[in-house]
This record gives structure tokens, sequence and C-alpha cells, in this order.
């Protein structure tokens, strides 16, 4: 006889109170995803039923038996007292007796601006990726930053970049590069042809953040909406369910930056974020302040920028070797 399924009720339940607090789609599919493996890992009983003492043996056992990543953990543990605090209305303890995933302080790979200019010179074959690659090194921007971008946060007057809902629900601005202003309008140029073309079969609409849509109810279709870099192809909206087009995805440019590193002869495990932690090192050594790379980047604690300065300048390759002295 098989187990009885996770409460239903109570998933659409969280989903609903993830969507009021205005959370990414993201962010749900996470959350979602870790409230279901907490449920099963109980045998399926009803997390009412629950508390602090399954919460423990749950992210104690991904960190011992899973050997899990400290930041998957961590994950697991926000949408646990996310589903507690938020939907259940309980409070909590404070996990004493958790087992934590040991996180290790691992200096960031960087690219040297040769590197970088090699990487992005082999990803000119498609303009596209590489414009997002030199928005990345450009501005610091991550991955998902630089492919939500929309029309209107790019203001070439100003000459600025407007990142918006970033990590921690918080907006930024970067200076946008004058090498990228022509590319960035010739990129513009085919998103309109794009939605211009969506318009004229009755499409043309794109998911707006929190409640715009129903604020203004066509915004949806106006060209500032639209993104920078919009998908190939339209799609259905997984939480409307209407027909819009979407920006491009994650995997459109990580493969592609993986398989240039390899053709520029590069060993390193070089990835989209990669170019974010480039263009901070470099900055760093081109003798900028560190609060400034803080605030470019968005951190919220600067000993999370701090570890730039483990890679930037570093001494090591001006030490001589004793064996180059013999």
């Amino acid at each position: 006889m098989s187990s009885p399924q996770p409460p239903r009720m109570l998933l659409d339940v969280v989903r609903e109170v993830i969507r009021l607090r205005h959370l990414s789609y993201t962010t749900e599919k996470h959350y979602l995803h870790w409230i279901r493996r907490f449920i099963r890992f109980h045998g399926k009983r009803h997390p009412r039923d629950m508390g602090e003492q399954e919460i423990v043996a749950f992210l104690s056992d991904l960190a011992i038996k899973r050997d899990c990543a400290p930041g998957t953990q961590n994950q697991a543990l926000n949408a646990i007292v996310f589903l507690f605090k938020n939907v259940l209305g309980r409070e909590l303890g404070e996990f004493k007796n958790i087992q934590w995933a040991r996180r290790k302080q691992r200096a960031p790979e960087v690219m040297t601006r040769e590197e970088v200019a090699s990487v992005l010179e082999k990803l000119k074959v498609d303009f596209q990726k590489w414009l997002v690659a030199s928005l990345l090194y450009g501005c610091g921007m991550r991955l998902s930053e630089a492919l939500r971008l929309r029309v209107k946060d790019v203001d070439f007057g100003q000459g600025i970049i407007v990142i918006r809902d970033a990590k921690g629900d918080k907006d930024r601005i970067v200076p946008l590069p004058k090498r990228l202003v022509e590319p960035l309008r010739q990129q513009l140029s085919h998103s309109e042809a794009v939605h211009k073309a969506d318009l004229r079969v009755g499409l043309g609409r794109v998911s707006l953040p929190f409640a715009l849509a129903r604020k203004y109810p066509n915004a949806d279709r106006e060209w500032p909406w639209q993104y920078v870099f919009p998908s190939t192809k339209v799609s259905r909206d997984p939480r409307s369910g209407d027909v819009k087009r979407h920006h491009l995805y994650d995997s459109y440019m990580e493969d592609a930056v993986k398989r240039c590193a390899r053709l520029a002869g590069l060993t390193k495990r070089i990835t989209c974020h990669t170019f974010r932690h480039s263009f901070a090192t470099h900055l760093l050594e081109n003798g900028r302040d560190i609060r400034l790379i803080q605030e470019l980047l968005g951190h919220s604690d600067i000993k999370t920028t701090m570890i730039y300065t483990h890679v930037a300048k570093s001494p090591v390759p001006r030490v001589v070797s004793p064996i180059d002295e013999l």
C-alpha cells in the first residue's frame, strides 16, 4: 500500500503565502521542494505535529548522511522556517543541536584580463552571448540580473543600468560601460523587432513584478517593460498560465561560457559567475575603494566583498622560488 502524499492543501497554502510576499518563482520552487522533502523525511507527517526536534534531525541528516553543501543546508532551513513562521504561525528556537555542514572559505576563481578577453573573443560567434558575458564582466552582474534586464532599466542618457529586485530584494545602479553602448542599442533594436512581431499576432505580453499587472492591465505589452534579452520562443507562464515571452534561460549562457573557456585553452573552472569575480578583483587591482565595489556588487556585508582581497594583488607571483636561484 503506497504512503499518503504530502498534504496538498498545505503546499497550496505555502504557494499562496509565497506569492503574497512577492517572492520569486525560483524561491517558490526551492521552498516547495524542501518542504516536500522535510515532510517525506518524517514519514509524511503534517508539520503542525512536528517542531524543532524534527527540524534538527532533518538538517543534521543533510549534513551527515547526504554530505550536502552549507548553502544547500541553509536553503533547506530557510524554507522550513518560512513554513513554520509564515504559514503555521509558530516561532522556532535557535536550533542549537544542528550538525552544520562545514563551510570552507575558498578564494574565488578569477580570470586575468587576458583570459577574460580570450573567452569573450570566443563568444563573439553569438552576438547575444558575447553581450551578456560582457555585461557580467563590465558591470559585475549576476547572470540572472543580466538576463532579467528590462528595456526601461538601461538609461543611455545618464550612462547607467538599474538592476532591480536583485538578491535580497534590493535595487542597485551600475555604470553603463561606454564600450557596450552601441552593442546594447543593437540588441534593443533586435528585441523591439521581436516584440512588434509578437504584437502583430496578438502576443507581446511579458511577466510583470508583483501586482503591477492588475494595477496597469496593459503594461505587460508596453515596450519599456520588455526584456532586453527575450527568449527565442514564447511559453506559458507557470503562475498565471498566460502565454508570454520570457527572457533567455540561464542554460543558454552557462554551457556557452564553459565551452568557450575550453576553446580558449583555460584549465580553470570557468562559469558565468567567474566574470563577476573577475570584475571585483580587477577593480581592486586598479585601486578602487572596497566600499564602492561592495555597492556595485550589491553585497549587504563588507566581509563578503573582502574575499576578493585574497586574490587581488596577491604577493604569491612576486615571490622568487629557491629553485630559480640555483
